[in-house]
């Protein structure tokens, strides 16, 4: 799996789940659990990770969403 985007923004990263579920894309949200490391601050970002088959597509989708700015966001 590649990163696609890394973000600390809990409203975004549910908004890309849902893209890339309805989109049937292979994904995976890591770093969810640091949270419990950092003292739930939300400081420490998460990473969406997609199957590099996959990484094309979850651009395009993101780009047509309107959220593409996120991506350089790493």
């Amino acid at each position: 799996m590649i990163e696609l985007m890394r973000t600390n923004d809990p409203v975004l990263i549910s908004f890309v789940e849902a893209l890339l579920r309805d989109a049937g894309l292979s994904y995976f949200v890591a770093d969810q659990n640091m949270s419990v490391i950092e003292g739930s601050l939300g400081i420490l970002p998460r990473r969406v990770m997609v199957s590099d088959d996959d990484l094309d597509a979850a651009r395009q989708l993101l780009e047509e969403a309107g959220i593409a700015g996120e991506l350089g966001k790493q």
